[in-house]
């Protein structure tokens, strides 16, 4: 979590927000958006999706485990739940 929010960081910075600002636009107090920056993993979801939203990345999130070469070799893994299901006939 801790580069997401270095990211959130760095975009806020990019934008010219400042964090008083970016808390403002998002109803988020200051320190919690501090800790959003900071990487913390104890703050909602919720609340990375708000700031993204005001940074106007809130497509990236779309991005997230969109498209990873390990969950495509499990797609040709036969499910557990059938190896059971067959052994049981």
């Amino acid at each position: 979590m801790g580069q997401v929010g270095e990211q959130i960081k760095l975009a806020g910075l990019r934008r010219k927000l400042s964090t008083g600002q970016l808390a403002e636009r998002t109803g988020i107090n200051r320190r919690t958006i501090y800790s959003i920056e900071k990487g913390s993993p104890s703050n909602r979801i919720g609340y990375y999706l708000n700031v993204l939203k005001v940074l106007g990345l809130e497509k990236d999130i779309l991005k997230l485990a969109k498209d990873d070469e390990p969950g495509r070799k499990l797609i040709y893994i036969p499910s557990i739940f059938f190896v059971f299901s067959e052994i049981r006939k």
